[in-house]
């Protein structure tokens, strides 16, 4: 006996749609799972609604000009390859306030990034060689492929939600220490 093509058409979209929804969130926002590990590994990751991943790998702290005050601590992913320099936050939809993406680069030099496939908005933060910020960034309209320069050499760039250096009252001359 066969079936008609519509109830084919049917199931089709039924196993479809339960494949693609099982154990993920679509909503735009973060979906907070947890803390979840390798084995052998304690990176706690998150993942986001697009499903990529966010990986604790190490935490930072910004510190005021004289170093005497932490003005806010968060979680951050390294980007230290030339691959997960390039790929960057490209793809994601959210990332909280807790959370951002440090580019190690190996030498002091003028940076430039733009915001091609990122669909969130950015504070970027220009870091010289001793951490201390030397330039930022605020607002990086998503999507677009405008030049973001640094203005002067850094060998840092910290990455973290639009906003974030406002709010937090983040500015030049501050400094960040990370640990992994």
């Amino acid at each position: 006996m066969q079936l008609p093509f519509k109830y084919l058409l049917i199931a089709a979209l039924y196993v479809s749609g339960c494949n693609n929804n099982s154990g993920k969130n679509n909503s735009a926002a973060t979906t907070d799972t947890g803390t979840a590990t390798t084995a052998g590994t304690e990176s706690p990751t998150q993942v986001t609604s697009n499903g990529s991943e966010f990986k604790k790998e190490a935490s930072l702290a910004f510190l005021s000009k004289n170093k005497a005050d932490t003005i806010r601590k968060i979680d951050i992913q390294l980007a230290q390859t030339d691959q997960q320099r390039e790929d960057g936050l490209m793809y994601r939809k959210s990332m909280t306030d807790d959370q951002g993406m440090l580019f190690i680069f190996p030498d002091m030099e003028e940076r430039s990034f733009w915001m091609k496939n990122t669909y969130i908005s950015l504070d970027i933060i220009y870091l010289d060689d001793k951490l201390e910020i030397v330039s930022i960034q605020k607002y990086a309209t998503p999507l677009s492929e405008q030049s973001l320069p640094s203005f002067k050499k850094a060998q840092y760039v910290l990455e973290v939600n639009g906003g974030f250096c406002d709010k937090y009252h983040v500015n030049y001359g501050d400094h960040v220490v990370y640990h992994k």
